[in-house]
C-alpha cells in the first residue's frame, strides 16, 4: 500500500470514530434489567466497532512514515485498546460470563467470525526488540557459566570388525529384500501370461482394435478435463486450497519486504525529527527565551503593584501545585485572580465541613435504605456502565487530528518528514514552561524582598495542603525491601541458576487454535449454558493478558487484572497459553510452582525471600508473567501424603500479600493453571485469582480446524482422499495434545516421503488415537459444577434460574389467557 492509501484508511477511521463517540453518552444511562439483552446487544455492537477500528489504527501506526502522525496514532491506537477492554469488562458484568456469545451480532452485521480476533499491536515487540536482544544474551551468558547437564545417553563403543559385520549385514538384507521383490513381479508376469495361453486371445481387427483404443483415450482424456473442471470450481468457492501456494507465498513475501522497508523509514525519519526537536529547543531558549523571560517578570511585577496598590499589601505568590504563575498569566485582572485564591481556600473550608456532615446522614440514609429494601423487597437491579477513562484520550486525539491534519495537504512534504511549524509551536509551550518555572523561582525571592523592603513583613510560610481524610483509609503500606543493597543483575542471574526464571518457547498466540461458537447465542436464549470455544479462550488471553501487558499506557487506565487462573483437563493448552503471553509482549517467565520450588530457599524467611526477589525483578524487567503449575496445590484442602515432603502451601501468605502490592502500571501478571481446582478451597483460590477461564474440550468445529492445521503444519496438504470431518467426529473428547501427538506419530519423515504414491487417509490416526485416554464427558461435567461455584459462576447461575421462572410464569399468563 501507498502512503495516499494509509492516509485515506486514517480519514476513513476517524469518520468511524466520531460516530462511535456519538454513541458513547447514550450508554451511560442506566437500564432496567428486563432490559438486559438489549443492553447487551448494543454493548456488543459497541465493542465489535472499537475491535475493528483497533486492527485499522494498527496496521495504520505500523506503516505511517511521518513521525507526528505517528505520535498522535499512537496515543489514539492506545486509548481505542483500552476502551476495547473497558467494553469487554463491561460485558461480563452484564452477561455474568468470561466467555461473551456474539454470533447473533455478527449475522446481524453480516460479519465473519475473523472480524472477533482482537488485533495484537505490531509496537509491542518492534518497540523493545533491542531490549528484549540484550536480555536474551544475559540469560544465554548466566546459562552457558552455569555447569552443563552431564548425559548419560552415551552410545556404547564398537570395534571396527563389528561395526562392518553390522553394515555387511544391513547390506545383505537390503539386496536380499530387492531379489524378492523382483522375483515377486517376474512370477505374477508368468502367471499372467499361463492364463492368457489357456483362456485363448480374442483377436480383432484392425478397426475394431481402433475404435477399442479410441475409446479409452477419450474416455480418459473427458474423465481429466471433468476433474480439472471441478477442481478449479471448488479452488473457486473456496472449498479447496489453491495449488498456487508458491506463487501465494512469493506475493506475501514482497508485502512484507515494502513494509520491512517502510519500517527502515520510520526509523530514519524518527532520528531526523529527534535532531530536529533538540535543534528548535535550543533556538527557541536562545532566540526567544530571553523575550519570554521579561515579559513574564513584567507582568507579575505589574500584578504585585496593582494588588498592592488595591489591597495596600504584596499578595501571596501562588503555589507550584496550583500552577504558579502560569494563574497571573491568564488573561484576569489582579482583583480576580485574589478573588480566586481566597474562593479556593474557602471552598476547601466547605468542602471539608460539609463532608464531615454528609457522613452522619449517609450512614443514618443507608440505614433508612435497607429498612426500606428489607419491607418493600425491592432490589436496584438497574444495569450501568462506569465513566470511561479512555474516552477523554480518544476525543482529544480527535479533536487534534480535526485541527491539524485533517485539511493538510500532503503535498507540502511528500517524502513525509515533520512539520516545522507544528513542531516549532509544540517547543514553544514546552519552553514557556521550563522558563516560567525559573522565573518563579526568581520572583518569589523578590517577593519576599518587597515584602521586607516596603511593607517591613517577614515573609509568610505557605501552608502545606492538607490531606483528604477519605485518602489515609486507601493508602496501602509499602513493601519492606529485603533486597536492598544488591543489584538488580546479581538478582536477575539468582533466579536463572535457581531455575525460577526461565526463557520461554517462542509460541504465537495464534497457534494456539480453534473455531469460534457458533450457537452461543441460540442456547443462552433456550437458557442452556454454552461451554467456551477454544477461540473464545485465545481470545481472552489476549484481552487480559496480551493488550494489558503490552502497554504501560493501557496498563495504568484499564481496569485492573492481576491474577488469571486456566482451568481444564490435561492438554487442552493451558501452559501453551502462558508461553504465548510471553512471547506476544516481550514478557519474563517466572515459574513458582510448588514442584518447582520443592527443596528451595527452605523455612518461612527463604519463602518469603523468594517472593520478594520475584516480584521485585518483575516490577524492575516488566512485562512479567509469573506461572504457577498446579495453582490448586497452593490452596490444597488436604496436602497428599505423598507431598507432605514437598510442603505445596508454604508460599499461600506470601503470594497473595505480593499480590495487593501491584498497581496500576505494574505490568506484572499471575497465571496459574490447574486440572484439579475440586482439591484447593474454593475461597482461596477465588480470591488470589482474579479472573477463571474454563478450558473446554474442543468441540467439532475446532477439532476440524485442529486436524487440519496440524497436518498441514508437518508439511502435507490437505487432499480429497483425506476425510478430515470424519477425524473431527471419531476424535469427540481428545484434547490438541492428543490431537498434535496422533498427529507426529503418523507422520514421520518416512511417511511423508511415500505421500507421492500412497496419499493420507483418516483410518492412519484411528490407531494411534486409540492408544491416548480421552476426556471423559464426567470429568468434564465435575469441572463445570466446580466452575459454577466460584463467584461469577454462581451470579450466572442466579441469572439463569431468574431467567427461567420468567418464562414460565410467561407460558402460565398465556396458557390462561387462552382458556
Amino acid at each position: 500500500m501507498s502512503e495516499g492509501a494509509y492516509q485515506r484508511l486514517w480519514e476513513s477511521s476517524h469518520v468511524t470514530l466520531q460516530e462511535l463517540l456519538d454513541k458513547e453518552q447514550p450508554l451511560l444511562d442506566p437500564v432496567p434489567d428486563p432490559e438486559r439483552q438489549s443492553f447487551q446487544h448494543r454493548l456488543s455492537l459497541l465493542y465489535l466497532s472499537y475491535l475493528g477500528l483497533l486492527r485499522r489504527l494498527d496496521t495504520i501506526y505500523d506503516q505511517m512514515v511521518q513521525p507526528q502522525k505517528r505520535r498522535l496514532l499512537r496515543r489514539l491506537l492506545d486509548g481505542v485498546a483500552g476502551r476495547v477492554l473497558e467494553l469487554q469488562e463491561d460485558l461480563v458484568c452484564a452477561e455474568l460470563s468470561e466467555c461473551c456469545c456474539l454470533d447473533h451480532v455478527l449475522q446481524g452485521l453480516k460479519l465473519t467470525p475473523a472480524e472477533l480476533e482482537v488485533p495484537i499491536p505490531k509496537y509491542f515487540l518492534l518497540e523493545q526488540a533491542n531490549i528484549l536482544k540484550d536480555r536474551g544474551l544475559m540469560l544465554a551468558e548466566i546459562l552457558s557459566k552455569m555447569e552443563p547437564v552431564s548425559s548419560e545417553e552415551s552410545f556404547p563403543g564398537m570395534h571396527r570388525a563389528e561395526a562392518i559385520i553390522v553394515l555387511q549385514r544391513a547390506e545383505r538384507a537390503r539386496q536380499g529384500r530387492l531379489r524378492a521383490k523382483f522375483m515377486q513381479e517376474i512370477r505374477k508376469e508368468e502367471e499372467r501370461d499361463r492364463k492368457s495361453r489357456e483362456d485363448g486371445r480374442r483377436k480383432f481387427t484392425q478397426d475394431q482394435a481402433s475404435v477399442i483404443i479410441q475409446k479409452v483415450w477419450k474416455g480418459y482424456l473427458q474423465r481429466k478435463r471433468t476433474e480439472q473442471d471441478r477442481q478449479v470450481e471448488m479452488e473457486f468457492i473456496g472449498m479447496l486450497p489453491s495449488p498456487n501456494e508458491t506463487e501465494h507465498l512469493g506475493i506475501l513475501s514482497q508485502a512484507c519486504l515494502r513494509e520491512d522497508v517502510r519500517r527502515l523509514r520510520q526509523m530514519e525519519k524518527e532520528e531526523e525529527f529527534q535532531l530536529a526537536m533538540t535543534q528548535t529547543h535550543d533556538s527557541l531558549m536562545e532566540i526567544e527565551g530571553p523575550d519570554m523571560k521579561e515579559k513574564m517578570k513584567e507582568q507579575i511585577r505589574q500584578w504585585f503593584i496593582e494588588c498592592h496598590a488595591l489591597t495596600g499589601r504584596f499578595p501571596d505568590y501562588p503555589d507550584e501545585s496550583a500552577g504558579g504563575s502560569y494563574l497571573i498569566f491568564a488573561d484576569k485582572t489582579p482583583e480576580q485572580v485574589r478573588m480566586e485564591l481566597e474562593l479556593q481556600v474557602q471552598e476547601n473550608k466547605k468542602k471539608e465541613q460539609e463532608k464531615n456532615k454528609n457522613k452522619d446522614e449517609e450512614k443514618k440514609e443507608k440505614k433508612k435504605g435497607k429498612e426500606e429494601k428489607a419491607k418493600k423487597g425491592e432490589v436496584d437491579d438497574m444495569l450501568k456502565v462506569l465513566p470511561s477513562k479512555f474516552i477523554p484520550v480518544i476525543n482529544a486525539g480527535h479533536e487534534e487530528y480535526m485541527k491539524l491534519w485533517k485539511n493538510r495537504y500532503e503535498s507540502i512534504h511528500p517524502n513525509q518528514s515533520f512539520d516545522p511549524e507544528t513542531l516549532r509551536e509544540e517547543k514553544r509551550k514546552e519552553v514557556e514552561v521550563e522558563i516560567r518555572m525559573q522565573v518563579d523561582e526568581l520572583m518569589r525571592q523578590e517577593l519576599k524582598n518587597l515584602r521586607l523592603a516596603v511593607d517591613r513583613e517577614e515573609g509568610r510560610p505557605l501552608k502545606a495542603p492538607k490531606k483528604k481524610p477519605g485518602k489515609k483509609a486507601g493508602k496501602k503500606k509499602k513493601e519492606k525491601d529485603l533486597t536492598l543493597n544488591r543489584s538488580l543483575e546479581s538478582l536477575f542471574e539468582e533466579l536463572v541458576i535457581h531455575g525460577l526464571l526461565k526463557k520461554s518457547e517462542t509460541v504465537a498466540l495464534k497457534d494456539y487454535v480453534g473455531d469460534c461458537l457458533h450457537l452461543g447465542s441460540t442456547l443462552n436464549v433456550a437458557n442452556k449454558l454454552p461451554m467456551p470455544s477454544l477461540f473464545d479462550i485465545r481470545q481472552n488471553m489476549a484481552l487480559y493478558g496480551v493488550l494489558r501487558l503490552g502497554s504501560p499506557d493501557i496498563h495504568a487506565m484499564a481496569p485492573l487484572i492481576r491474577s488469571i487462573l486456566l482451568v481444564g483437563p490435561p492438554g487442552t493448552g493451558k501452559k501453551m497459553l502462558v508461553k504465548a503471553v510471553c512471547t506476544e509482549t516481550g514478557a519474563n517467565l517466572f515459574d513458582l510452582s510448588p514442584s518447582n520450588l520443592q527443596g528451595k530457599y527452605p523455612g518461612r524467611a527463604g519463602i518469603q525471600m523468594v517472593v520478594h526477589t520475584v516480584f521485585k525483578v518483575a516490577r524492575l524487567l516488566q512485562p512479567s508473567v509469573i506461572w504457577i503449575g498446579g495453582a490448586e496445590k497452593t490452596f490444597y484442602k488436604k496436602v497428599p501424603k505423598e507431598e507432605r515432603e514437598m510442603d505445596p502451601k508454604r508460599i499461600k501468605k506470601d503470594l497473595t500479600k505480593a499480590l495487593r502490592l501491584l498497581n496500576p502500571g505494574d505490568r506484572v501478571m499471575l497465571i496459574g493453571t490447574t486440572a484439579q481446582p475440586q482439591l484447593a478451597e474454593m475461597k482461596g483460590l477465588c480470591r488470589t485469582y482474579e479472573r477463571i477461564l474454563l478450558v473446554p474440550r474442543p468441540d467439532y468445529a475446532s477439532r476440524y480446524v485442529l486436524w487440519k492445521h496440524m497436518i498441514e503444519t508437518q508439511g502435507v496438504q490437505v487432499t480429497q482422499s483425506l476425510d478430515i470431518s470424519a477425524l473431527a467426529k471419531v476424535s469427540d473428547g481428545y484434547t490438541p495434545g492428543h490431537i498434535l501427538q496422533a498427529t507426529q506419530s503418523v507422520l514421520t519423515e518416512r511417511r511423508l516421503l511415500q505421500l507421492s504414491k500412497r496419499p493420507l487417509v483418516a483410518s492412519e490416526f484411528l490407531g494411534h488415537l486409540a492408544k491416548l485416554e480421552p476426556v471423559y464427558k464426567e470429568e468434564e461435567e465435575s469441572l463445570k459444577d466446580w466452575y459454577f461455584k466460584t463467584p461469577l459462576g454462581k451470579k450466572r447461575m442466579k441469572l439463569n434460574k431468574e431467567q427461567m421462572e420468567a418464562e414460565g410464569a410467561r407460558m402460565t399468563k398465556e396458557r390462561k389467557k387462552k382458556k
